[in-house]
């Protein structure tokens, strides 16, 4: 027996297939590249078992119907040389089937025994982890890496995923200080980056997080489209704080758009920033069809509701047909999905989905009575708090054209308490407060705007 980079034992003969097996753990947990290796060493070595079921991983990773056409392949592979394998090779490969026959509920609980029995074993962790953050469980995502943060308490990527599980769970200063012990082993550990931003960005520390992620921007090397685009939309966010339209559709332009566009993440994080940056006054010009060119192909697509949910309203802000088909099969789903998730699609998703698809027609009243419906529930959907705020913007946007204007004073000087200086949601203020007779508090917000813009001007 061989023993892979974490000391967790695995039956690879091959020196080369050791080293893919190797380059997938880490590229994996540091969100590189070199994962993708270990799909032509299973390729080439069909007798080991780990490296065949970690290939079939990364292609149910990419989070449409194509990825379990093409694990499939790999799970045949593994099961036929499990036999031989050792049992942490044999769970994970149990892991693959149930992830494929869409028993999620099935693969995170393969993932919890795994690292129960092997601690070591953070690409169990990290899956446990991403299984519960699509389904809202943040207690649970923290849960599976405080179990085995002590055996693993040298390495970075295990205090960068304790840190954003913490985040998730409101637990802000666990959370920094997790992130900067994360970055004190290893300078270069995104998932920590990535966690320190939401820190940044729920506290309000707005100049601060742009410095931080401009700053660290220059070592994003190597790093998949996820994550390399992800950390750019971080970046954006502070930026439409600052008011630096520009800026943000450089970004969008440049860095978020165009990485990978077949991909889910790189899909959705396109929808979610050209709809902030319509939010905030900013003219996308025909960037909304270029990108629904792209969404047209998941005019079916259900795997995940956090997923559908902007894809639906990608499509539908362009104007497209698809945005039917794909309203339609939400329908299907929220009546005759997996048992296990068929609630939240019937009683949240659907809804949500409604309003959204009411927003982009500018029915404003159907799109108040779905989405408030929708919203006290939408963490169930999955996806961050960051965001999931997309959809708190949306409503509030919703309340001030409906002439809701008592709701709309009330959520955007919430959404100030975290964004004091902010220009979006104090431009927003100054408008609500004229309209409600209040022209000195609209006077002062509307200061507080030409202030953060004149400060950052581009």
């Amino acid at each position: 027996m061989q023993r892979d980079c974490q000391g967790n034992a695995l039956a690879a003969e091959n020196p080369a297939t050791l080293r893919a097996v190797n380059d997938f753990i880490e590229g994996f947990l540091a969100y590189e590249t070199r994962a993708e290796n270990v799909v032509a060493a299973a390729d080439a070595d069909g007798e080991c078992c780990i490296a065949s079921a970690y290939a079939g991983i990364l292609w149910m990773l990419l989070e449409a119907a194509e990825g379990a056409q093409r694990a499939a392949k790999y799970l045949a592979a593994a099961e036929r040389t499990a036999a031989r394998a050792a049992p942490r090779e044999q769970w994970t490969t149990a892991l693959l089937r149930a992830w494929i026959e869409g028993d999620v509920p099935g693969a995170a609980r393969m993932c919890g025994r795994i690292a129960t029995e092997f601690p070591r074993d953070l690409v169990a962790v990290k899956l446990e982890q991403y299984f519960e953050f699509n389904r809202g469980n943040a207690p649970g995502m923290l849960r599976a890496a405080l179990k085995v943060l002590d055996r693993n308490d040298e390495i970075a990527y295990a205090h960068g995923m304790a840190a954003f599980a913490y985040e998730q769970c409101h637990r802000l200063e666990e959370a920094e200080r997790e992130a900067e012990h994360a970055l004190a082993l290893r300078a270069k550990e995104p998932w920590a980056q990535h966690a320190l931003a939401h820190v940044m960005l729920t506290r309000g520390r707005i100049d601060q997080g742009a410095r931080f992620l401009e700053t660290a921007s220059c070592a994003w090397t190597g790093l998949n489209s996820f994550m390399l685009t992800h950390l750019w939309w971080h970046l954006a966010l502070f930026n439409l704080s600052q008011g630096r339209g520009a800026r943000v559709l450089e970004i969008y332009d440049r860095h978020c758009w165009g990485v990978a566009k077949h991909y889910s993440q790189d899909q959705i994080g396109a929808v979610s920033l050209l709809a902030r940056m319509e939010l905030a006054g900013i003219d996308v010009a025909g960037r909304w069809e270029e990108l629904a060119r792209h969404l047209a192909a998941r005019a079916h697509d259900t795997l995940q509701p956090f997923l559908t949910l902007q894809y639906l309203y990608g499509l539908a802000r362009a104007g497209r047909a698809e945005a039917g088909a794909l309203l339609a099969a939400v329908r299907r789903a929220a009546e005759a999905g997996p048992a296990h998730a068929r609630e939240v699609w019937h009683e949240v998703a659907l809804p949500a989905c409604e309003g959204l698809v009411a927003y982009a027609r500018r029915d404003y009243q159907t799109a108040w009575r779905k989405l408030t419906h929708a919203q006290p529930r939408l963490i169930e959907t999955g996806g961050s708090h960051a965001q999931r705020d997309l959809f708190e913007q949306i409503l509030l946007d919703i309340a001030i054209k409906s002439g809701r204007d008592i709701a709309a004073q009330r959520m955007a000087e919430l959404r100030r308490q975290t964004d004091c200086e902010g220009v979006p949601v104090n431009a927003a203020l100054a408008g609500i407060y004229a309209r409600l007779g209040l022209p000195t508090l609209a006077r002062d917000a509307e200061a507080r705007a030409t202030t953060t813009r004149i400060r950052h001007a581009d």
